[in-house]
């Protein structure tokens, strides 16, 4: 990897961490300032469970953010007969159709009501990570790359539908590279991406998936098969898992479902379809996932795997850790990107 000349803040987003590498030029990324910590959804489902004990009704404002367990804390507080409000923007983190989140019961309004505890949702959480720096003396970077998974926008159809759409588009459109999966510049439907944007204009924001599979490649042992003979590479998140087969930097299939949708025998089934090439998007998508798109078979029966979940779904895989460690692998799909971009 290139130095870059200036230090980096890349946080990778996803459903139970944030993922968190603060780049510091000339030193060696196993250096580097590391956090894993819960992620931005995770830290709301708690402060709306907290109100829930006390019994207090609460005020969503601030951002569009991810959803998941600050949704499932949403339901639980009005299942328990509490009130929910939002603001549309943050309302909007729930479904993209307003009528859809009033049918839950949320009440959508523009200001606090004076019984409401407010509640700051935001997938960047600018406020409490520079608090956590300066209290160990570290310089907080003006750079920031940022990755989440943004289904796009999407109200009255399946977001799975469009999300796929819009990755299928991209690799059409960059001719099926791994690096045409992310953007220096979103697509406006990607309304998380954008909500990150609109709180900090300069930064980086792309989708956490493909720059986990960037960052495996990373792992020099990755890197050799890919280039060699070519290799099946899967993130196994927390959310979600998607597999690639790739040879080179040149992606021959792709598929991305739920992780909790999966079992061993169920994925290896998947990629043994995906690297013969007969594995069809409705197949994943009847099953819950997003989708699959195979342009060519690739018969090789090397895998590679990263995420926090792989040992559980892919025990005996390789298991990628570039610069030792797994759980950063994103923020280093990050670090590239960003040089990419930066250097055309």
């Amino acid at each position: 990897m290139n130095e870059i000349d200036t230090p980096l803040l890349a946080i990778d987003i996803g459903r139970g961490t944030q993922d968190i590498l603060v780049y510091e030029p000339g030193q060696p990324l196993e250096n580097s300032i590391k956090l894993v910590l819960p992620s931005p959804t995770v830290v709301v489902a708690e402060a709306i469970r907290q109100a829930r004990r006390r019994g207090e009704a609460v005020f969503l404002e601030g951002h569009l953010m991810g959803g998941g367990a600050n949704v499932a804390a949403v339901c639980e507080h009005l299942a328990a007969g509490l009130a929910v409000y939002a603001t549309p923007e943050a309302a909007a983190t729930i479904y993209d159709d307003p009528a859809r989140v009033r049918s839950l019961g949320v009440r959508i309004v523009h200001s606090r009501p004076s019984d409401a505890v407010p509640i700051s949702l935001t997938d960047y959480m600018a406020e409490e990570l520079r608090a956590t720096f300066g209290m160990f003396a570290v310089t907080y970077p003006e750079r920031l790359a940022v990755a989440v998974q943004d289904h796009g926008y999407s109200p009255h159809r399946s977001n799975r539908l469009r999300r796929f759409e819009l990755l299928r588009e991209r690799l059409d459109a960059g001719g099926w590279r791994l690096s045409s999966l992310v953007e220096e510049t979103p697509s406006p439907d990607m309304t998380r991406m954008a909500a990150i944007r609109r709180q900090v204009p300069g930064a980086l924001v792309t989708d956490t998936g493909p720059v986990a599979l960037i960052g495996a490649l990373e792992d020099p042992w990755v890197r050799a098969r890919a280039d060699d003979e070519g290799i099946i590479l899967v993130n196994v998140g927390n959310g979600h898992t998607l597999c690639c087969t790739l040879k080179g930097d040149e992606i021959y299939g792709f598929f991305e479902h739920h992780t909790a949708s999966l079992d061993p025998h169920k994925l290896q089934h998947y990629l043994w379809r995906l690297a013969n090439g007969l594995l069809t998007n409705e197949e994943i998508f009847e099953d819950g996932g997003h989708g699959a798109a195979v342009r060519e078979p690739l018969l090789t029966d090397i895998i590679a795997a990263t995420g926090p979940n792989r040992q559980r779904l892919l025990p005996d895989a390789y298991q990628a850790a570039p610069y030792g460690d797994m759980m950063l692998t994103g923020c280093f799909g990050l670090l590239k990107v960003w040089e990419l971009f930066r250097t055309g």
